[in-house]
């Protein structure tokens, strides 16, 4: 009898192994996707975007952003891992749930514009109205369709492509595909993209700084499958005991309050301004793609201690056409701060271009305004 016992424990061992293998087992296995060329699965990621899904991702950044008051979530957001459970019905219906330690919060985005948060820590449900022109990173823009896509679309036609490897993602053979940015003075290096090869839908991604060998930005599946949508899914209820409120859509401009309005040149650094919606002058954005980069003016208090918090936080002090400065660096992105001399303004430059193009902006901004 005592033997039996063994043996059936011996057996439930074996099965509970068997079980938390099979992530490892299923990735060990043979890798086997049809012959494609660059601009065929190319076209084939570009294709998928109305492809509806469902499944498991998570993200992985490693921005090492200091924290910025006012923007905890998007610092975090690109501090760490974010896990995320998504349905996609179309680009512009989908359900991304965020899982945490203190439960979930849940973003829905139905058709004709309208959105609402779920707060699970709150119990609250929030109604987001308007449209946001300029808003700030989400986790949904880290789901590994969104990111290839807009990885995609960033790099343009004149952006190299070429096939990489195929490897599992998901228990599935994913075929790859290189994108690498032909601007030198972009910060991004390369982006890799693995994706189904018959329906496009993009699995894993990995976008890569200039000259590193470890990715500053993944995002992966660990699970994920064609969908049938459903409504009962992708609409939220309002609960019974439950908090509903409604809110304003935010935007960058909202996050960065007191912003100045200050006219800013049509070109900085050899970068031409581009187009601006109304009502967004107080910000300017500069190139293209993946090489660009965005001004803005911080009036009075609101700028005046940026510049000491950079440099705390491990920021370099600079001086730039005679006022003073601080620059910042993470994997991907730049930042300079610039308080021309005699002003009450503070500049912000930030962006995915390298530093020494930042630092010419940033001097002909300085000199443009101070007339020297």
């Amino acid at each position: 009898m005592k033997i039996q016992v063994i043996r059936r424990w011996a057996l439930v061992t074996a099965g509970v192994a068997l079980l938390c293998g099979l992530p490892v087992i299923a990735s060990a296995l043979p890798v086997s996707v049809p012959r494609l060329t660059a601009s065929q699965l190319r076209a084939r990621i570009l294709a998928s975007a109305d492809e509806p899904y469902a499944g498991y991702a998570e993200s992985n950044a490693t921005f090492g952003l200091p924290p910025v008051a006012g923007l905890t979530g998007l610092t975090s957001l690109l501090n760490g891992v974010t896990k995320m459970r998504v349905w996609q019905a179309t680009p512009a219906c989908w359900r991304v749930d965020v899982l945490s330690d203190a439960g979930e919060r849940d973003t829905y985005q139905l058709s004709g514009g309208r959105s609402y948060i779920w707060d699970s820590g709150n119990q609250l449900l929030t109604e987001v109205r308007g449209r946001q022109t300029y808003r700030l990173p989400r986790p949904a823009d880290l789901v590994p369709p969104a990111l290839a896509l807009r990885m995609l679309s960033e790099a343009g036609r004149q952006a190299r492509f070429s096939v990489i490897a195929p490897v599992r993602v998901a228990g599935q053979s994913a075929a790859g595909l290189r994108v690498t940015p032909v601007d030198p003075a972009s910060t991004v290096g390369r982006v890799d993209i693995w994706a189904a090869p018959s329906s496009g839908l993009p699995l894993k991604v990995e976008v890569f700084g200039r000259g590193s060998g470890r990715p500053a930005l993944e995002s992966l599946f660990f699970q994920v499958s064609p969908w049938h949508p459903d409504p009962r899914v992708l609409t939220p209820v309002h609960a019974a005991g439950t908090g509903f409120t409604v809110t304003r859509a935010s935007s960058l401009a909202g996050a960065l309050r007191n912003l100045a309005v200050v006219a800013l040149p049509a070109e900085l650094a050899g970068r031409i301004r581009l187009p601006v919606q109304p009502g967004f002058e107080t910000i300017g954005a500069y190139g293209g793609g993946l090489t660009t980069f965005v001004v803005l003016a911080v009036r009075g208090s609101g700028g005046r201690g940026l510049i000491p918090d950079v440099v705390s936080a491990g920021g370099t002090p600079l001086t730039i056409a005679g006022g003073t400065g601080a620059a910042i660096s993470a994997p991907l992105i730049n930042a300079i701060l610039v308080r021309p001399p005699g002003w009450f303004f503070t500049f912000l430059l930030a962006g995915t271009v390298s530093m020494p193009l930042l630092e010419q902006a940033a001097t002909d901004l300085t000199e443009l305004v101070t007339g020297s």
